[in-house]
């Protein structure tokens, strides 16, 4: 197994945290277009979220990933795995 530091440096590799950037922008362009998706266009071109939305993602956001439904700890975990092969990647090259 390599060390620490080893480690660190091949995660910290400028290759390495671009190829994450990239999965990270998708991911986040991904959950901005389904939160678009959710919300009424106005006329001016603000979006509005419907209150129940609102309420849902508002308790999700103050409620710490232990306490999450299974149901919705899953769904982080599916997020996780896009990066997981890069990181793999990276660190057994």
């Amino acid at each position: 197994m390599s060390s620490p530091d080893e480690i660190r440096e091949v995660l910290e590799d400028e290759q390495t945290v671009e190829r994450l950037a990239a999965i990270e922008h998708e991911r986040w362009a991904h959950w901005q277009q389904f939160v678009h998706d959710q919300c009424e266009r106005q006329e001016d071109g603000t979006l509005l979220v419907p209150a129940e939305l609102a309420a849902r993602w508002q308790t999700q956001i103050e409620t710490p990933y232990a306490e999450l439904p299974e149901q919705e700890r899953e769904s982080d975990r599916e997020q996780v795995r896009r990066y997981l092969p890069t990181i793999i990647d990276a660190l057994t090259r």
